[in-house]
């Protein structure tokens, strides 16, 4: 008997198998139902009801490929009702799939079933055009691999495409956009949520989300010690520990340079939560710094560093970059010393090849270097360094540079990522453009996106296994 019907937007259809097994411990599969999880067309729900204790997963396939290309879930655990979620979804694709149930260690295959997966809402069906002159010139891990992206605007999305441009995941929240999202070794997204009216890459609440679209973690300022507004980057130490940055709000008497005795100075801060908001170490520029040495501090005091990436050095330590003195500094990750400053008025000395303007998306990349995209703006062209910095000698070198070509200059924001020891994915935000490169600065390979993306991050293949599968 099934059954089929329509409840808001979602597609189910019901199967009620009238078979039991109680005792023989064969099929005890008694209800079947299929529907897309969270009304999400690239994620397909089936719960399934069986007779007596159990555990449950499903294999599935498209119809076209067979059973060569089965895929598998989760495995539930031992009970009546079972809610699994099938990703790798293809839109409008016709599926087989099978349940297994294990009782006893007693594995028991139901017959083959079938579901239709629906097109893809309108919204999402043209946002992302990939072009690219000779795919032959791709490396091969670029084409098994896949990118996060996302949108910042309300509602939100991120979303994760092959080097076609085809969507094969996607996630949205309403009222908030993702201000900056990055995927974790957890298999996780983890991000930065904000509303239309916070600026660019400030937001007000964390999320972090598994692949199958369930939420892990959600705090929201004001919950615990998360009391102020975090911005541009967030990773983690550890499963249990999230990093982000900040804005340190100091009140500060600055008449004696022309401003009032309450004025406001904002700067950036470092700051490590538990999942329930509990502030567990905390650092801020000013530590360092003095404002009051800065000459143009009037002009800058509102956004006074603007600190715009974070991430962990080979130490341990944290790399951080700053846009508005054009540095990029190294922090004791337990005392909070600055170990050095690159860039202008730094404390590395650097050959003339390696001078930058404004850095984003400062990472240690698989060959050890410190890497980076430069937006260029003394220059109005950007580029793509990597260097090796000697910290007892206080001296940098080049391991390479890649300019990019000035049609795709990108003043604000932007990432720079190694895909292989020949090429870079550049993300050019304000061009709402993404580009593969290589170190000469061709470009193989371009992705138009209907958004401008903060960035645009790679994720090889095996890392999403076995959610999302070529």
């Amino acid at each position: 008997m099934i059954k089929r019907f329509l409840s808001k937007a979602l597609f189910v259809f019901t199967l009620l198998i009238l078979t039991g097994c109680s005792n023989n411990k064969g099929n005890c599969i008694q209800n079947i139902s299929v529907g897309t999880h969270s009304n999400n067309e690239l994620k397909i729900q089936i719960d399934v009801t069986t007779s007596t204790d159990a555990e449950v997963y499903i294999e599935y396939w498209r119809d076209a490929v067979g059973i060569k290309g089965k895929m598998t879930s989760s495995i539930t655990p031992n009970g009546k009702t079972h809610s699994l979620v099938l990703c790798s979804i293809s839109p409008e694709t016709n599926y087989n799939y099978q349940v297994i149930t294990i009782q006893d260690g007693e594995k028991n295959t139901s017959k083959i079933y079938t579901f239709k997966s629906r097109k893809l809402p309108e919204w999402l069906q043209k946002e992302f055009k990939a072009s690219c002159p000779n795919p032959k010139l791709l490396p091969q891990n670029f084409k098994k691999g896949f990118m996060l992206l996302s949108k910042r605007e309300t509602p939100g999305v991120a979303y994760i495409i092959d080097y076609k441009g085809n969507l094969r995941w996607y996630h949205t929240v309403e009222g908030t956009g993702f201000k900056v999202s990055r995927f974790t070794d957890d298999q996780s997204i983890l991000s930065i949520l904000g509303k239309n009216d916070e600026p660019t890459s400030y937001g007000s609440e964390i999320l972090e989300i598994n692949l199958q679209g369930d939420t892990l973690t959600h705090i929201k300022k004001g919950q615990g010690d998360f009391k102020q507004v975090i911005h541009h980057e967030i990773i983690k130490k550890s499963t249990t520990e999230i990093v982000t940055l900040f804005v340190d709000e100091r009140i500060t008497d600055l008449t004696a340079i022309g401003g009032k005795k309450k004025d406001t100075i904002n700067g950036d801060g470092i700051i490590i939560l538990d999942k329930k908001g509990k502030q567990l170490w905390k650092w801020s520029v000013f530590d360092d710094l003095d404002p009051m040495k800065d000459k143009a501090l009037l002009k800058t005091k509102k956004d006074w560093m603007h600190a715009n990436s974070l991430n962990y050095d080979k130490d341990g330590n944290f790399i951080i970059s700053f846009y508005n003195n054009g540095q990029i500094w190294k922090v004791n990750a337990k005392t909070g010393k600055v170990i050095w400053k690159l860039g202008k008025g730094g404390t590395i000395t650097m050959p003339a090849n390696c001078q930058f303007s404004q850095a984003h998306a400062a990472h240690i990349n698989q060959e050890g270097s410190l890497m980076f995209f430069d937006n260029g703006v003394d220059i109005k062209q950007s580029s793509v360094f990597a260097m090796n910095v000697e910290e007892k000698s206080n001296k940098a070198t080049l391991d390479f540079h890649v300019q990019l070509p000035k049609e795709v200059y990108n003043d604000r924001m932007g990432s720079a990522y190694m895909i292989d020891k020949e090429t870079v994915l550049c993300c050019c935000s304000k061009r709402h453009i993404t580009v593969l490169a290589n170190k000469k600065g061709v470009l193989l390979w371009t992705l138009e996106s209907q958004i401008p993306p903060y960035r645009v991050q790679f994720i090889a293949e095996d890392k999403l296994k076995p959610f999302l599968l070529n």
